[in-house]
């Protein structure tokens, strides 16, 4: 998923570097504790959900940066499942039009930090999981229940969870409430 945020990438890229705060944004996830690491490649954290009935903990870790585009991480408990979220700083005004460069090199000069957050960055977030992965064995499920069933109720609520924390985060970043367009591209025919 991806949307736009009207904010300096260095910020946001320290923003979503900082793994513990995610616990603030998500009505699911109540704790994000680091296990090792400072926030860099190698970087463990436990990120515990609970839904219904359901606690479970997950663990991750950052498996790269590239500051201030780039953030790789891995779950590495229980699931094959990895991704990365992506900031792509904002095009200065003409640079898709090589005869408007010339005109904007005197303008470039006159740029406030103001006017590079009125341009927003891109921001993305990429998963990559094994649903075949995943198995009944890494949940305490209460007795008599599947889970084929989780899943089934769970599904939904992903997408509705993650607009959710989008908003929430873009608000911090932005300093003000608006609506976010999110852009959703899955490749399942689960979700």
């Amino acid at each position: 998923m991806s949307t736009d945020v009207h904010a300096d990438p260095e910020d946001v890229y320290a923003f979503l570097l900082d793994f513990p705060r995610y616990a603030n944004y998500s009505k699911y996830l109540r704790e994000v504790r680091t296990l090792e690491g400072e926030g860099g490649p190698g970087t463990c954290y436990a990120l515990t959900f609970a839904w219904w009935k359901i606690t479970y903990t997950a663990h991750s870790r950052v498996t790269g940066v590239e500051p201030p585009e780039r953030i790789d991480w891995e779950i590495t408990k229980d699931i094959d499942a990895g991704g990365c979220w992506r900031v792509t700083p904002a095009e200065s005004e003409g640079a898709s039009d090589p005869a408007a460069s010339d005109s904007n090199d005197a303008n470039d000069a006159n740029d406030t930090d103001d006017d590079l957050t009125d341009r927003p960055c891109k921001v993305a977030l990429e998963v990559e999981f094994d649903p075949g992965s995943a198995s009944s064995d890494a949940l305490d499920l209460p007795m008599l229940v599947s889970l084929d069933w989780v899943v089934k109720k769970a599904i939904p609520l992903i997408r509705g969870e993650a607009e959710r924390v989008i908003e929430r985060a873009v608000r911090d970043l932005e300093g003000s409430n608006r609506d976010v367009d999110l852009d959703v591209y899955v490749d399942s025919a689960r979700i």
